[in-house]
């Protein structure tokens, strides 16, 4: 068998191959080749395995990204996705040797961070991937949906200035008609918000992925600040049983989220509001009369990290609070193991080999799960996964591995 990046002819091998591994038919695309979700691919990034006799049998792409980290920085990675091998040749190592050859290849490109959607949760922590961040649906039903006012001292005059009523306004526009002011919206939050992965001009121009970026029509409650600039908009449609379902809601700040999600909840006709992709922890829900109102479903991993080089990952990050941690990781796919001293002062982190005695010993895939803030250290030491080699220091890795704010990605590939 042999595994070898497809040329730009092979673009349709890949694509049907694909297709059948999870037997499907591709849907048709535009004239231009865009409007599908296979528009974005990147050739270059795209493996095929073929058999001796040139029959292909797997594929495995992987797109060209970067990811927003805890402190701001943002940094390339490898976004993997088109995994698939074709029913008759599963359980004969196609798979493990996609993902080998594929960790190499990010390796060669300079990036030191992978991650993907899982399809299935079983399948990639063997690789060495870890979910990092998490979401949820939350389903309002329209007839509950007031607002409480807010009791803390002075906040109702906050509330007031972000409710879109008076230093802000929504406009509703289609998608089709402000792709421009989206894509710009989008980036400014992708910039500021750990987790979050951009999404390049091609997937725009291409119309690839999914609504508010595919050719689905959608409406779009643009929201303006004071000056007339976009700052937040929300993707919706209106389908059966007058349920209003939102895509995906993107804001600066929870003033613009709040003002969007008033606007939602006050569209007549809908007897419900679901939204998709709502991040966890958000205080919507609390910010209704009825907490009841708001019910949560569909809390589940999202985005999923993978470490390829454990020092420059370490100190590429933000961190907020002072410590210090000699972790012990060991990555079982790739056959590598390391002890490293992690010292963090000032918001930055020194990490370099170390034959200390470790604190905590762990598996690659854990420190992916916990790369990003998202995770809590003890939560893995209690399920039996990280193994605290002293009191407190899973505490202690709780308390440097938090980030700013909770970790949360919107993107589909």
């Amino acid at each position: 068998m042999d595994i070898r990046p497809t040329t730009d002819q092979e673009l349709d091998v890949f694509v049907d191959t694909l297709h059948t591994a999870f037997g499907r038919f591709p849907e048709a695309a535009a004239e231009d080749g865009g409007g599908v979700w296979w528009a974005a691919l990147e050739n270059d990034r795209n493996l095929i395995a073929v058999t001796a006799d040139g029959r292909p049998v797997g594929t495995a792409g992987a797109y060209s990204f970067e990811l927003t980290l805890p402190g701001g920085a943002v940094t390339p990675v490898a976004g993997v996705s088109g995994v698939g091998v074709l029913p008759s040749h599963r359980r004969q190592g196609v798979l493990s040797a996609m993902m080998r050859r594929q960790l190499a290849d990010v390796r060669t490109r300079g990036e030191y961070l992978s991650v993907l959607l899982a399809s299935e949760a079983p399948i990639y922590g063997r690789f060495g991937y870890g979910p990092a961040t998490y979401t949820r649906r939350l389903t309002v039903t329209r007839s509950q949906a007031a607002f409480a006012a807010p009791r803390a001292r002075g906040a109702a005059a906050d509330a007031d200035a972000g409710s879109g009523s008076s230093s802000g306004s929504v406009e509703v526009l289609r998608s089709a008609d402000c792709g421009d002011i989206l894509e710009e919206v989008y980036d400014r939050y992708r910039r500021a918000q750990p987790g979050a992965l951009s999404r390049p001009h091609r997937w725009w121009e291409r119309r690839a992925g999914q609504p508010p970026i595919s050719p689905a029509p959608r409406y779009v409650a643009v929201h303006r600040d004071a000056d007339g600039v976009p700052d937040g908009y929300a993707s919706y449609t209106l389908g059966e049983s007058d349920t209003l379902k939102v895509d995906e809601t993107i804001a600066a700040d929870d003033a613009v989220f709040t003002a969007l999600a008033r606007f939602l909840l006050g569209h007549d006709l809908v007897s419900q509001v679901v939204f998709r992709h709502f991040p966890p922890e958000h205080p919507l829900r609390w910010q209704l009369t009825d907490f009841r109102a708001g019910q949560v479903d569909k809390d589940t991993d999202w985005l999923w990290v993978r470490l390829l080089d454990v020092p420059r990952a370490l100190t590429a990050r933000g961190w907020f609070v002072d410590g210090e941690l000699v972790l012990d990781v060991d990555d079982p796919f790739l056959g590598e193991h390391g002890r490293h001293l992690l010292t963090v002062r000032d918001g930055k982190a020194e990490c370099v080999p170390t034959d200390r005695e470790p604190d905590l010993s762990l598996d690659v895939r854990d420190l992916g799960s916990v790369y990003l803030g998202g995770t809590a250290p003890s939560a893995l030491a209690r399920a039996g996964h990280i193994r605290a080699h002293r009191p407190g220091a899973a505490a202690l890795a709780d308390a440097l591995f938090g980030a700013e704010r909770t970790p949360h990605c919107l993107h589909w590939f």
